[in-house]
């Protein structure tokens, strides 16, 4: 046998077997979990830019995997984004939008399909720990919705009766009552613990971390899914004795670092057990970070503005995915998707069956594993916000902004003290386009030099609009699915005895 023939043959057989073993991987179902940060900005990470604290486990998440530079949300806020993520759906076709607060009777219909029942088809242990938000009567809750055990906070950490706005409201009124009622802290159905307080805040990172990894341990040898929505970065800010003023850079980075000891310990636990290999990582947020918080509330780094709108800084989230063998390590992704696509690209995975009724994900699993000439599978994705406002559309290099009002904090200088300042109102006055492969900061409106563009994406947003609506042209969709309302007779949450 030849030297040339003995080396072509070698390679060829190292080709094979390297192709084989990642068939093998992807031909096995993985167990998964998905960590979803609160209000995290896209600079917010070191895998992101992230320079004034440091985020180890984070960075060696980005090493061993793959991260995705244009990834967004569905909407730039608590409930609406979070109803897109479980449901694989723009939110608006599943009617939810905004944040529910604690007086809200809305939630996630009972005919929607969560990721967590796609896992269940195939006989997955699933489990939420952290922020749910998707209503907080029990019909609404996780368990109710596909998931075996579920402990956290119905809703978000700063709906309680010290919210920074409610406590500057006091300060000059001392008779004011607060807008919100004491913050429960919910397992399964019930309530645990009726009136949540600041030292307990401090444990809430710890508290679902420690949960999960519990779970993940008891379920070794079968498959799971566990879904882990933090509470933090959101503010108010809390962080565990561990964390709290370690950083020397403040609250937020604080918080940050122990969200990325959180990851750490899920990534450690999944290498003691041995089944990083078979175990599917995403770690995504729910929206960009909240700007007129000033310190307290992140960074969407070159990206404009923040959470509450449709701009980038609003929309596109840093998102890392890691599996052992099978997704590309030290790799990035700059192709167009979104949190949608987790549901349709987890059912692919694991060979579950999709729902019967539409969804707006796509399977995302070519860009995933890194395949060469995968291209995103998105003609576009709508950016809806407020009251169903269609407020721009996104394809995979272009961005068509259509006339509306938003807010921003517009260069004010920026609080330290877990205070917001207030926003300003700002306007579109007319249709702008951006070309975010070479202005990612949405700074030039390039519309006049590209009509065609601009035509292509309005074709696109026709299309959306006939099926979601649009309130800026009083256009009512007619593939819209109702969110669910509390009924009379249906339970609702209670403390337990």
């Amino acid at each position: 046998m030849s030297r040339l023939f003995l080396l072509l043959f070698l390679v060829g057989y190292v080709t094979s077997g390297s192709q084989a073993a990642l068939a093998t991987n992807v031909a096995r179902t993985p167990n998964v979990v998905l960590v979803y940060i609160d209000d995290m900005g896209y600079a917010d990470i070191g895998p992101f830019g992230a320079t004034q604290y440091a985020t180890p486990n984070l960075d060696s998440m980005a090493r061993q995997g793959r991260k995705f530079t244009d990834f967004i949300v569905s909407s730039a806020v608590c409930s609406a984004s979070r109803s897109a993520l479980m449901t694989g759906c723009i939110h608006e076709r599943v009617g939810i939008r905004g944040a529910f607060g604690p007086q809200s009777k809305m939630g996630i219909a009972a005919a929607e399909v969560t990721i967590a029942e796609i896992c269940k088809q195939k006989g997955y242990a699933t489990a939420c720990f952290g922020k749910w938000h998707l209503g907080h009567h029990p019909k609404f809750l996780p368990t109710q919705h596909g998931f075996d055990t579920y402990y956290g906070l119905p809703y978000s950490n700063d709906m309680w009766p010290f919210h920074p706005e409610d406590l500057s409201a006091r300060k000059k009124n001392p008779n004011k009552k607060s807008n919100y009622p004491p913050l429960p802290m919910v397992e399964n159905t019930r309530v645990v613990d009726e009136e949540v307080t600041a030292e307990d805040q401090t444990r809430l990172t710890v508290d679902y971390t420690q949960r999960a990894v519990s779970f993940i341990k008891q379920n070794a040898t079968k498959p799971f899914f566990v879904y882990l929505p933090h509470s933090m970065v959101h503010v108010p800010l809390f962080s565990s004795p561990a964390f709290a003023g370690k950083s020397d850079s403040g609250p937020f980075a604080d918080a940050v670092r122990e969200v990325d000891w959180s990851v750490g310990q899920i990534l450690d636990t999944l290498r003691e057990l041995q089944i990083e290999e078979n175990t599917l990582v995403i770690f995504t947020s729910d929206n960009g970070p909240w700007l007129s918080y000033g310190t307290h509330g992140g960074s969407a780094g070159p990206l404009r503005e923040g959470k509450g709108t449709s701009w980038e800084g609003g929309i596109r989230v840093p998102t890392l995915m890691q599996w052992k063998g099978t997704i590309p390590p030290d790799s990035r992704c700059d192709q167009l998707a979104s949190t949608i696509d987790i549901l349709p690209t987890v059912a692919a995975c694991l060979g579950a069956t999709l729902p019967s009724h539409p969804i707006d994900g796509k399977d995302i699993r070519s860009l995933m594993f890194g395949e060469a000439t995968a291209t995103s599978p998105h003609q576009s994705i709508p950016c809806y916000y407020a009251d169903g406002q269609l407020q721009a559309i996104r394809n995979d290099r272009w961005k068509l902004v259509f006339p509306h009002t938003y807010r921003s904090i517009a260069g004010k200088s920026r609080n330290s003290d877990g205070t917001p300042v207030p926003y300003e109102s700002m306007k579109v006055v007319a249709k702008e386009l951006y070309d975010l492969d070479h202005d990612v900061g949405e700074k030039w409106n390039v519309a006049s030099e590209h009509p065609e563009v601009v035509k292509m994406l309005e074709e696109q947003a026709e299309r959306w609009r006939k099926e979601l609506g649009d309130s800026l042209q009083n256009r009512q969709g007619d593939s819209i699915r109702a969110a669910d309302r509390l009924a009379e007779g249906d339970q609702m949450l209670i403390p337990s005895p």
